[in-house]
C-alpha cells in the first residue's frame, strides 16, 4: 500500500527525539554560512548569489537527466541579478523557463502559493509544450489518459515501478489538501517543513512531467520562507544530485510505508546540512575576495587597477604580468607597468621570483 492510500494519509508522524541532533547540526551550519554571507559586501554577496543559484538551476534539472548549458544557465541568472557583466552567453527558452520558475520560488516567496502559481511553473520548464519529442500536458493537473501515473526504471519489457501516485480524479481535493497546509501558518520549524512540503508534494505527482524539479523549487521557498530572505548561498539540489541514489531510495522507501516519516526527515536534514557545508567550500573563491579587499580597503586605487584585480581574484588563468594587464586594461605596455609598480609599492602585489620582460607577479591577500 502506497502512503496516499493509508487511511490516515496526509497526517504525517515522526520522532521528534529522533530529530532534534540533527535539526540543531542543520540549524548550526546553516546560521554559520548566513552570518559569514551577511558580513560580505553587496556585490560579493549577489556573486555567491549568483554561484548557489546557477549550481541550483542545473542540478535540478541534471537530477531528471535534463543538461544545460552552464554559461547559459550563469548568463540568464546574472542578468535578473543585475551582474550585467557576467550576462554574457544568450539562453534559450527552456533556460529561461527554469531560471523564471526557480527566481520565483525564492525571491517571491512570501506570495502565496496557488494552483495558478504552479501552473504557470509547470508551464516555464516545457515552452514549447514538448519535452523532447514526447507531448506535455501544460496548464492542468495530469488526466491520466496513458494510464496511472508511474515512477518506473528498467528496459522496455522489464520494467519495475518504484511508486504510482494517487489517481488523476483525486488531485483536485489532494492539491487542495496540499496548498491549504502550506499557506497556513506553520505548526512546526522551518527545515521540517520544506522536508514535510518537498515529500508531500511529490508523492501527490499532480503534473505529467517536472513534478521533481516543482518539489524541489517549493522546498527551497520553504527554506526561504524559514529564513525570512530572497537570497540563496547553498543549493539543495546540488547536493541531492550528489546523493541522488540515496535521493530515490528513501522516496522510494518512504511512499510504500507508513505516516511515520521520521527516516525522510533525518535523510532531509542531513542533505541540508551537507549542502550548507559544500557551499562553504564553493563560495571559498568569494570569501578569499572578500578578505582581500577587506586587507587593502584603505588602498586608494584607479578604476582599472580595481576591475583587473577582480578579474583575477575571479579565477583568471595564469600568471599576473604586465602584458596580460596591458590587454585586460586596454592601456599601452607603460601604463601596465606603472599600475603594477604602484601596486606592489603599496603592497597589493608581489613580485615573484626571477626577473626578465616576462615577470609575473602575486596578490597578496592581507598585511
Amino acid at each position: 500500500m502506497y502512503i496516499w492510500a493509508r487511511p490516515d494519509w496526509p497526517n504525517f508522524t515522526w520522532d521528534d527525539r529522533a530529530l532534534i541532533e540533527p535539526l540543531a547540526t542543520a540549524r548550526l551550519n546553516q546560521g554559520r554560512l548566513l552570518g559569514r554571507m551577511q558580513g560580505l559586501g553587496f556585490d560579493l554577496q549577489l556573486e555567491a548569489q549568483l554561484q548557489a543559484l546557477t549550481e541550483d538551476v542545473l542540478k535540478s534539472s541534471e537530477i531528471e537527466g535534463d543538461l544545460l548549458d552552464h554559461r547559459s544557465v550563469r548568463s540568464s541568472l546574472a542578468r535578473r541579478l543585475g551582474i550585467l557583466e557576467a550576462a554574457t552567453t544568450p539562453a534559450d527558452r527552456r533556460i529561461e523557463g527554469v531560471v523564471e520558475m526557480m527566481l520565483d520560488a525564492t525571491r517571491n516567496f512570501d506570495t502565496p502559493l496557488t494552483e495558478a502559481r504552479l501552473f504557470g511553473w509547470q508551464a516555464a520548464l516545457f515552452p514549447t509544450g514538448y519535452s523532447g519529442m514526447t507531448r506535455v500536458r501544460t496548464g492542468g493537473w495530469r488526466d491520466d489518459a496513458n494510464g496511472p501515473m508511474q515512477v518506473v526504471s528498467g528496459p522496455v519489457g522489464r520494467e519495475h515501478v518504484h511508486f504510482q501516485a494517487p489517481p488523476a480524479a483525486q488531485l483536485p481535493a489532494e492539491m487542495s489538501a496540499f496548498l491549504d497546509w502550506y499557506a497556513a501558518p506553520p505548526d512546526t520549524d522551518g527545515l521540517l517543513r520544506a522536508g514535510l512540503a518537498h515529500l508531500w508534494f511529490v508523492t501527490i505527482h499532480p503534473f505529467e512531467d517536472g513534478n521533481g524539479r516543482i518539489a524541489r523549487a517549493i522546498a527551497d521557498q520553504a527554506l526561504a520562507q524559514s529564513e525570512g530572505a530572497p537570497q540563496r548561498f547553498y543549493s539543495m539540489s546540488s547536493q541531492i544530485r550528489r546523493e541522488r541514489a540515496d535521493y530515490y531510495a528513501i522516496l522510494e522507501q518512504t511512499q510504500a510505508g507508513g505516516l511515520d516519516v521520521t527516516a525522510w526527515l533525518q535523510w532531509f536534514l542531513a542533505c541540508f546540512t551537507r549542502a550548507v557545508s559544500g557551499a562553504e567550500t564553493s563560495s571559498s573563491s568569494v570569501l578569499r575576495k572578500a578578505e582581500f579587499w577587506r586587507s587593502h580597503e584603505k588602498v586608494e586605487l584607479s578604476e582599472r587597477q580595481r576591475s583587473i584585480l577582480n578579474r583575477f581574484l575571479d579565477g583568471f588563468e595564469g600568471h599576473l604580468t604586465a602584458r596580460k594587464w596591458a590587454v585586460l586594461g586596454k592601456c599601452s605596455p607603460a601604463s601596465a607597468q606603472r599600475d603594477i609598480a604602484d601596486l606592489v609599492d603599496k603592497g597589493v602585489l608581489a613580485r615573484n621570483p626571477g626577473g626578465s620582460k616576462n615577470t609575473s607577479y602575486t596578490l597578496v591577500s592581507g598585511r
